[in-house]
């Protein structure tokens, strides 16, 4: 009868190898966020490793093309504004100068449909 090797429960199980090149960076991020020593708890969380750990758990989808934090489109910074249109914003809707801006951007330049998306979140 030949002996069978015991695991040591102390041990850790040994994770698979990622495969990308972004995996590995994932993996070693959240391996330092559940790293727990004396120098790590003193010290802040390593901003990287949350928003690289943060990403992976959404699915890589968390910065691209999504719905900003109030539903409006993710802004485009080269729509070009008309002035007009700001005035209307500010006049009608009484939001300051840049918050009229960009709703503007965020609607492509639409007045209306700007005026729209603004209307339908206050309701």
């Amino acid at each position: 009868m030949t002996a069978k090797p015991t695991q040591n429960p102390d041990q850790e199980e040994e994770t698979p190898v990622a495969k990308s090149a972004e995996d590995r960076k994932a993996a070693n991020a959240l391996a330092h966020l559940d790293a727990r020593d004396e120098s790590s708890a003193a010290s802040n969380v390593d901003q990287d490793a949350v928003s690289a750990a943060m990403k992976t758990l959404g699915g890589g989808a968390a910065g691209a093309g999504g719905a900003g934090a109030k539903g409006l489109p993710v802004r485009n910074k080269n729509v070009k504004v008309d002035q007009a249109d700001v005035a209307l914003l500010v006049e009608e809707l009484d939001l300051p100068k840049a918050k009229a801006v960009d709703l503007l951007k965020a609607h492509e330049g639409d007045a209306v449909a700007a005026m729209k998306a603004y209307v339908q979140i206050r309701v």
